[in-house]
């Protein structure tokens, strides 16, 4: 493999790592035993009070078994079930019934053990999703304590620093490990610029990442295309060391980071998070290469939610993509239904999280809360499945966006997407940009 098409292939890779949010990402079965749940609906969307039928499969080679015996549970996604037994498909399948009353996510679940494995499978029906509203509360000051926050930081010197990457290049495209200052003195971020080697001026993509640490290899392929790209890191620390570097920070001293200081608004661990990504943005517009008129934000899960977050913040964003955000609507756990990742208050974590002062803190940082301040055109996918970041928590704020929003979505899949997704926002990345 040559050097060029290594930087595409590790490009590539990064990519799907980006999309998929790797260590927490459910994936597609790869196994010879399957568990199919199917709704019986197609569009697996219902009416609130309208019941929603299961149908269980279990497939060895994607040949039905009959006689075998499942356990089941169906109730509103991360939450207690409704009702959940034992069911034996004694035709090859078998039959499980639900409904709510109420705007959500009715999530059916079977397991089946077979020579001592045990294998999964879901599907959730969608009830009234686009009347779901949002549990969190809006602060009367947040906007100011956004603009005095974005303020604040734009006084901070961004002493820019680049550092040409020789063996990521490409005849067309130069890339560089590029830091710098955050909204405090001292403090970095970092992060991998890609521009086009030819004279002239570009639109370009902030690449906003999802959760965890990790290195990044830069979005190659769209600046061949005449694309300026930044893709960035959130943690303070180069982005191109051994990837062993990353896991051992993730298990260790960052382990846990989004609930790091959360009763306090000034240091929670996402202020700098949020502030550093309008920091990229005026790092962008600092480029004579960038045409400074066409610029999006794209990102997945914790990304998503950075997108939308991003692009409500700083009005130099001119449109932008979320994939399943997280972070959103965070209290829903507070109020009997499904809450955001990273669930801080959800069963297991509310009795050390749910006090006052992080209740009241959350609100500053929930994207439901910049979704309702959006102003420029969004493309949104998702599906139905995800088990990380719940779909009752990212339709709450996606049904408060009253800027233009265009929604592909598609329903099967869980906290990761189809090739077709994916093709799907590179396209409308390209149009947006004129290429």
């Amino acid at each position: 493999m040559n050097r060029i098409n290594f930087i595409k292939f590790l490009t590539t890779l990064c990519y799907c790592l980006f999309i998929s949010l790797a260590g927490l990402a459910q994936s597609r079965s790869t196994q010879p035993i399957q568990v199919l749940v199917s709704p019986d609906k197609l569009d697996w969307t219902y009416e609130p009070n309208q019941e929603a039928t299961f149908k269980i499969q279990v497939l060895k080679h994607q040949v039905p078994l009959h006689d075998v015996e499942v356990t089941y549970a169906v109730g509103p996604e991360k939450m207690q079930p409704t009702d959940e037994g034992k069911l034996k498909l004694k035709n090859g399948s078998g039959i499980i019934k639900g409904k709510l009353s109420d705007p959500g996510f009715l999530r059916c679940e079977a397991n089946v053990t077979i020579d001592g494995n045990t294998y999964r499978g879901i599907a959730t029906a969608g009830y009234a999703p686009l009347d779901i509203q949002p549990t969190q509360k809006l602060p009367d000051d947040f906007q100011d304590f956004w603009n005095t926050a974005k303020a604040n930081a734009a006084k901070i010197p961004l002493d820019a620093k680049m550092t040409l990457l020789p063996e990521r290049c490409t005849e067309t495209v130069d890339v560089f490990q590029v830091n710098i200052q955050n909204a405090m003195i001292g403090n970095r971020l970092y992060g991998i610029l890609a521009k086009p080697k030819k004279e002239g001026r570009y639109p370009a993509v902030l690449s906003v990442p999802g959760a965890g640490v990790r290195p990044y290899a830069g979005i190659i392929d769209l600046a061949e295309k005449g694309i300026i790209t930044l893709q960035i890191g959130i943690h303070g620390i180069p982005v191109t060391y051994e990837a062993g570097l990353y896991t051992d920070l993730g298990n260790g001293a960052l382990r846990g980071y989004p609930f790091f200081n959360l009763d306090n608004r000034d240091s929670y661990y996402y202020n700098k998070v949020y502030l550093g990504c309008v920091r990229a943005v005026d790092f962008l517009h600092s480029l004579a290469e960038f045409d400074q008129d066409n610029l999006l934000v794209w990102g997945g899960s914790q990304g998503g939610a950075l997108a939308i977050i991003t692009a409500s913040l700083d009005d130099r964003i001119k449109g932008l993509v979320s994939i399943y955000p997280a972070l959103s609507d965070v209290t829903g756990y507070l109020h009997n239904r499904a809450g955001g990742w990273p669930h801080m208050f959800n069963a297991v974590n509310a009795p050390q999280m749910a006090t006052e002062d992080k209740i009241e803190v959350s609100a500053y940082y929930d994207v439901v809360n910049f979704a309702r301040n959006l102003k420029v055109p969004g493309f949104y996918t998702w599906g139905y499945n995800d088990d990380t970041c719940p779909p009752t928590s990212y339709y709450a704020a996606y049904n408060v966006i009253n800027a233009p929003k265009e929604l592909y979505l598609v329903q099967e899949t869980g906290h990761w997407t189809y090739p077709e997704q994916q093709q799907q926002i590179k396209e409308w990345i390209l149009m947006k940009l004129g290429k």
